[in-house]
């Protein structure tokens, strides 16, 4: 019998769905022994019925419920809830889903400043009034799905990497718990490090570092952090570059962006850099801003409007 799985997508860009696509001639092994009953990115199925006549948000039940996107409105909620109560099993799918991701970097801003930002320009007035009709209201925040239902199980990345979707939905079928990384992309990165601990300030990534010859191994660029640069590196949990393990913007030659989240789930990637820099006597004064830190990882109240 096969394992069937829902999937919803929420306040999210599809970059999520566009992974589980990626996954290759691999999906069709998952779809060997997995039958998707709910794919919207894929699939036509209304929430209230195809005929549109029903007075519920109906969701199939399903063994797994992949869920990726956050929380922006009352809508988001809903299908959540509905996904919580269809699924045994709930896949938080992504960094928008398991942190905020970019989306809530708007919490940073009240809905009120929001609206107006994006309703008004320097040649108009503010509209007496915002659209509404037949719209969900807005939440007051961007919220990671688990500030609203219980999550089983968490995938993060700005997509995930694929070979870990595949491990997981195959971990799921055989009846184990995944196992993701738990490193820090630092603990992963091939980059060659000095520690002298010569650096105090950081720089704008507008000069590029040095990479010595175009073709040089990676493990023989100096770490980004000890030129400069600001990575995020430290703090961010590994596992964007899939079995290989090297850190995919590493291998770019850029820096780690915080992309995977926090390495704990928990953690706070913006107070855990700042505690990292200071403690290696670099000024963090030297920041032109720091809230960015919070980039993937601003739900969970960690990034909130300045109060006036």
């Amino acid at each position: 019998m096969k394992v069937k799985v829902a999937s919803e997508w929420l306040n999210s860009c599809s970059g999520c769905e566009i992974s589980i696509i990626d996954m290759g001639e691999r999906l069709l092994d998952v779809l060997e022994v997995a039958e998707f009953v709910h794919l919207p990115a894929l699939m036509d199925h209304k929430y209230f019925g195809q005929m549109g006549d029903g007075r519920h948000i109906e969701i199939p039940q399903a063994d797994v419920g992949i869920i990726s996107g956050g929380l922006r409105n009352t809508e988001h909620v809903e299908v959540a809830e509905a996904m919580r109560k269809s699924c045994g099993t709930i896949i938080a799918l992504g960094t928008c889903a398991t942190h905020g991701g970019i989306p809530a970097l708007a919490n940073a801003h009240t809905k009120e400043q929001l609206l107006y930002r994006y309703y008004h320009t320097e040649t108009t007035e503010a509209p007496d009034a915002y659209p509404s009709e037949g719209l969900p209201p807005l939440l007051d925040s961007c919220l990671a799905v688990d500030e609203k239902i219980k999550v089983d199980i968490y995938l993060p990345g700005c997509p995930p990497h694929p070979d870990h979707i595949f491990s997981a939905l195959v971990a799921l079928v055989e009846g184990r718990t995944p196992v993701l990384p738990g490193k820090s992309v630092c603990d992963t990165c091939p980059t060659r490090r000095e520690g002298k601990g010569q650096l105090k300030k950081l720089r704008r990534f507008l000069q590029a570092p040095h990479y010595g010859a175009p073709d040089e191994p990676l493990d023989q660029m100096r770490c980004l952090l000890e030129q400069g640069i600001l990575c995020m590196g430290p703090v961010t949990r590994a596992g964007c570059g899939g079995e290989s393990g090297i850190p995919r913007c590493i291998s770019a030659r850029v820096p780690c962006r915080g992309c995977y989240g926090p390495v704990q789930h928990n953690g706070n990637q913006r107070l855990d850099m700042l505690n990292a820099l200071a403690s290696n006597g670099i000024d963090i004064g030297s920041l032109p801003e720091s809230f960015s830190m919070l980039r993937f990882s601003g739900a969970h109240g960690l990034l909130k409007p300045k109060k006036v």
